[in-house]
C-alpha cells in the first residue's frame, strides 16, 4: 500500500469512523473507506492524506498560464498536482489526473516530492513562486502547507489554483501561507453546481469573499463560459455584479473559451461572439480588469489602464509584448495599478 501522511481538519467518530472538515463535503468515513476527493482516507480510525507522497504533475509555468495576470507578471511558477479533486465536474480539462479510473490510473502512481525538493526545484528554475494547481489544492492542503511555509521562508510566494469548494476553517487555514489565489467561479446557479460538479454553489462563493477580503492575498476569478449551459447573458451579467459588487472592481476576470472534453462533448467551442460579449459586460458593470483566455491573438487578454486607457501590459498568450507599469503605476497617467508588480523578470 502507498505510504500516507497524517491528515488535518478531522474528527474521530464513534465505531473508527471518522469526518473530514476540509471541504463542504464532510465525508464521513469507516475504516478503508476513501473521501469523494480520492485524497483521503480512514485508516483504522485515523484520517490520512492519501496523496502527500503523490506529485502526478510538476511543471514550470508562466505564472500567466494560471492564470494570474496581476501577479508577478513575466515571472515562472514551479507548479505541482496531486491525484484526485473534491468536485466531479462534466467538463474537467484535467480528468485524467482529477478523476482518475482507479484500474487504469491508480492512486499512488506519482512520485515522491519532499517539500525541501520542491522549493529546490523552483529555485533552480529561477521561480518566482509555487503554484498548487492542475488539480484541487485543498485535497493536498497538508503537502501545500509545507512547502507553503518553507517557500517563505526562502523568499518565495504561494499560490492556489482552485475550485474554491473549501470551508472556512480550511480557507483560513491556506490564507496562513497563501501570496495569490485563482478561483474559479464556474456559474453563479446553485443548480449548475449541483447538475454538473456534484456540489454546491454557497461554499464557493464564501471562499472568493474570504479571499478578497484577506488583505495579504491577491485574487484573481475564473469562469469557463460553456455553451448552453451558463452562457446567457443574464448568467454572465449576474457573474459579473458578483465580482465587482462582492469582491470588488479591481479583481481580475478571466472569461475562459470551453472546448469539447471529457463527459461534455456534446457541444461545440464557445464562440467568439459570446466571448466578446462577456467581455463587455465586465467593462459595463466597472470591472477594471476583465481578460478573455484559449482564444490568443483576441485583443482581450492585455490590461488596460482603468484612468487613461494606456496599453499597461500587451499580451499575447503567455508572452508579455509590453509592460508599462512602473513602482505600481501607469507609465501613462501614474494611476495605481492594482496587483503585485514587484520583481518582475
Amino acid at each position: 500500500m502507498a505510504k500516507t501522511h497524517s491528515a488535518i481538519l478531522w474528527d474521530k467518530l464513534e465505531d473508527g469512523k471518522v469526518r473530514c472538515r476540509l471541504c463542504p463535503h464532510g465525508c464521513e468515513l469507516k475504516p478503508g473507506k476513501t473521501g469523494i476527493c480520492l485524497g483521503r482516507r480512514n485508516d483504522n480510525g485515523e484520517l490520512v492524506s492519501t496523496c502527500y507522497y503523490d506529485v502526478c504533475s510538476a511543471a514550470v509555468d508562466p505564472v500567466e498560464k494560471k492564470p494570474l495576470f496581476h501577479f508577478l507578471p513575466g515571472s515562472k511558477v514551479m507548479s505541482i498536482a496531486t491525484p484526485g479533486c473534491n468536485l466531479q465536474c462534466d467538463f474537467c480539462q484535467n480528468w485524467q489526473i482529477s478523476r482518475p479510473n482507479l484500474d487504469i490510473l491508480p492512486i499512488g502512481r506519482g512520485q515522491t516530492l519532499s517539500p525541501e525538493q520542491v522549493v529546490d526545484q523552483a529555485y533552480a528554475n529561477r521561480c518566482s513562486a509555487i503554484a498548487y494547481t492542475y488539480t484541487e489544492p485543498t485535497i493536498f492542503m497538508e503537502l501545500a502547507e509545507d512547502c507553503g511555509k518553507l517557500a517563505h521562508e526562502n523568499g518565495l510566494k504561494n499560490i492556489f489554483v482552485s475550485n474554491g469548494y473549501m470551508t472556512a476553517e480550511s480557507a483560513e487555514h491556506a490564507a496562513g501561507f497563501l501570496d495569490a489565489a485563482n478561483i474559479d467561479l464556474k456559474s453563479i446557479s446553485n443548480s449548475f453546481y449541483k447538475t454538473y460538479c456534484k456540489a454546491t454553489l454557497g461554499p464557493v462563493l464564501e471562499t472568493l469573499k474570504y479571499f478578497a477580503q484577506a488583505d495579504h492575498i491577491w485574487l484573481e476569478v475564473t469562469t469557463l463560459v460553456i455553451p448552453g449551459l451558463n452562457d446567457s447573458r443574464a448568467e454572465l451579467t449576474e457573474i459579473a455584479e458578483f465580482i465587482a459588487k462582492e469582491l470588488g472592481i479591481n479583481v481580475p476576470w478571466h472569461i475562459s473559451r470551453f472546448r469539447p472534453c471529457y463527459l461534455c462533448t456534446d457541444r461545440g467551442a464557445t464562440d467568439i461572439e459570446t466571448l466578446q460579449k462577456a467581455y463587455q459586460i465586465a467593462k459595463d458593470v466597472g470591472l477594471r480588469y476583465a481578460f478573455v483566455g484559449n482564444l490568443p491573438g483576441s485583443g482581450m487578454e492585455s490590461s488596460y489602464c482603468h484612468d487613461c486607457g494606456h496599453v499597461i501590459i500587451d499580451r499575447k498568450g503567455y508572452q508579455l509584448d509590453q509592460y508599462n507599469i512602473l513602482n505600481g503605476s501607469c507609465m501613462g497617467c501614474g494611476a495605481k495599478i492594482e496587483g503585485v508588480f514587484e520583481n518582475v523578470i
